[in-house]
């Protein structure tokens, strides 16, 4: 199998599992507390943030972004050409929708019932820029400074934290926003909602770029650089 095929089925099945955390996590909460939101957003909040270190752990030799922001920021980076970043953007769309339809069956539910949750307001696209910029430095402030063995350990804790400090409890990733559009559960988001969440996370994801690269703007080492490749993409 190709270096490139590696990675896309990487991809899949990363942010296939990490849709299936979130969304099944959101389930399971609301079964077992019906009547207490806060509890039902403190154990989403964790399961999600402890599967993203597994996954990224897990699957950092090959790829392990499972976000299509952070692809992006890499493409713009240089880490990734753009043969490489669309084909890892397919997988993640693809793997967040799949992880949906399994995670909805697992639980009894229809394969695909489209979310009634209507997520709207200034405050929550702001949540989301907020979000989505915290993401993109926390990931790639961690690597350029040369600590890219913690990556998956600084993204689970920062995901954690971030479904709390943010109005908009934290997607920051436009493939699970998608795929959050076919439960109507704890998780979900309406298809209504969702192009100005990832319009905000695009723009979250533009202004971490330009942060990185006032913060970091010496060019990256080879050794970081391979690094950068090793663990973002």
């Amino acid at each position: 199998m190709s270096v490139l095929r590696r990675k896309v089925l990487a991809e899949f099945a990363g942010t296939a599992f990490l849709v299936t955390a979130v969304v099944g996590s959101g389930v399971m909460a609301s079964r077992l507390s019906p009547n207490d939101v806060g509890l039902q957003l403190l154990q989403n909040s964790v399961a999600t943030g402890a599967a993203l270190v597994a996954l990224i752990l897990a699957l950092q030799p090959v790829s392990a972004s499972f976000n299509p922001v952070v692809t992006l920021v890499e493409r713009a980076l240089g880490m990734v050409d753009t043969r490489t970043a669309a084909g890892l953007i397919a997988a993640q769309f693809g793997g967040g929708l799949a992880g949906t339809v399994i995670t909805n069956l697992m639980f009894g539910l229809d394969a695909v019932t489209l979310s009634t949750h209507e997520r709207a307001g200034t405050g929550l696209w702001l949540g989301e820029i907020i979000a989505t910029i915290g993401l993109i430095l926390v990931i790639f402030g961690t690597v350029r400074s040369q600590r890219a063995e913690r990556v998956a350990f600084a993204v689970g804790g920062y995901i954690t934290a971030a479904y709390w400090f943010t109005s908009s409890t934290s997607f920051a990733n436009p493939a699970v926003t998608v795929a959050r559009t076919l439960t109507d559960t704890f998780a979900g988001i309406a298809p209504a909602s969702t192009p100005a969440f990832v319009l905000a996370q695009l723009l979250g994801g533009t202004a971490g770029f330009f942060l990185i690269r006032a913060l970091y703007p010496t060019t990256p080492t080879p050794a970081v650089a391979a690094a950068d490749r090793k663990v973002l993409s």
